[in-house]
């Protein structure tokens, strides 16, 4: 990105700003990445190496929440970005450059153990934190606007479906259940968002980002999140083996998990109401925010719940749900695409 006509005053105010920044006249900004809120990412080319700005408009996304966590995280020895400069009241900071590819984007099925083994280890160190006074906690507000979400804008919005008083009762109860199995588990520093994309295999990390939404959350949740993520569906075995790894090493480190069939029915019921809380905010991100190409990913969501759903008589209703209304909702409307 060079000045010139077509460019937006905020355009010039961050290559202007890197610039000063980085004492490097000539420097450009090219897009890096863009994230699902009103943050962006720019790197930057010239004299004095490739490097990221992170552009964070104050009145729309503070920086101050990313910064005061960081820095929670970095004293607790976890891999994070390292911060070269920053002006608060533009909301830029320059961050050092952590490469490409994400761990999402470099992860195979023979590299996996490998690299989720260094991610649990970063994991680790985040959930041995001591959660900062003041934190947000994944507590009922949060489960039940999570809940809310998947029946409005995904249920209402995107598959058009008004549920009757049965199917709306049993959905209900469904999410009752799922919510009870949240707040029932251990507490730890959670991050909410511990997923491959939000990873960066350098050599001493993977680091991790994408953290100023941390809250006192779930045991379960963070481990998950990794292992059913967005971008890289795993068979179901070696997502069973990885969380009995993660509990391994979370019991040796003192994290308190339960007993390994508690906590992998837990971890399952932790990922079905992720996936539900998902499939209604990647809804919401398409039909508000225009950003298409999030509902990319609703086949993966369904295809996890599929796999799970039929281990636990408990979570009948879903099962249900899903074969009468939602699957037929998806099939007529991928027959209406493709007409």
């Amino acid at each position: 990105m060079t000045e010139n006509a077509t460019e937006s005053p905020r355009d010039l105010q961050r290559l202007q700003w890197t610039r000063i920044a980085l004492a490097d006249p000539q420097a450009t900004l090219q897009r890096a990445s863009v994230d699902a809120g009103f943050r962006s990412y720019w790197r930057s080319a010239g004299s004095s190496g490739s490097h990221v700005v992170m552009d964070s408009p104050p009145a729309l996304e503070d920086p101050r929440p990313w910064l005061n966590m960081r820095q929670v995280l970095a004293d607790g020895g976890v891999r994070v970005p390292q911060v070269i400069a920053q002006d608060l009241d533009a909301g830029l900071l320059l961050l050092e450059d952590l490469g490409t590819p994400t761990l999402a984007q470099a992860l195979t099925p023979d590299n996996a153990d490998a690299l989720f083994d260094a991610a649990l280890e970063q994991l680790l160190k985040l959930q041995r934190i001591a959660p900062p006074n003041g934190i947000g906690e994944f507590g009922a507000s949060l489960l039940q606007r999570d809940a809310g979400l998947f029946e409005e804008w995904f249920l209402g919005r995107h598959l058009g479906i008004t549920l009757g008083r049965d199917d709306s009762q049993r959905l209900q109860q469904l999410q009752q259940q799922l919510m009870d199995n949240a707040l029932a588990q251990p507490r730890v520093l959670t991050h909410r968002d511990f997923m491959p994309r939000n990873l960066m295999p350098v050599a001493d990390g993977p680091a991790v980002l994408d953290f100023q939404d941390c809250v006192i959350g779930p045991v379960a949740y963070d481990a998950i999140s990794l292992f059913k993520d967005t971008s890289v569906s795993w068979p179901l075995e070696r997502v069973d083996g990885w969380l009995a790894r993660y509990h391994a090493r979370a019991s040796a480190a003192g994290i308190p998990v339960p007993p390994l069939e508690r906590f992998l029915r837990d971890a399952d019921w932790m990922g079905v109401q992720r996936h539900l809380k998902n499939l209604g905010i990647f809804s919401r991100l398409s039909y508000r925010d225009g950003k298409h190409w999030y509902l990319d990913n609703v086949p993966r969501f369904i295809a996890y719940l599929d796999q799970v759903v039929p281990r636990y008589p408990e979570l009948q209703a879903l099962a249900h749900l899903l074969e009468t209304r939602i699957k037929p909702a998806l099939a007529a409307d991928a027959s209406a695409a493709r007409a």
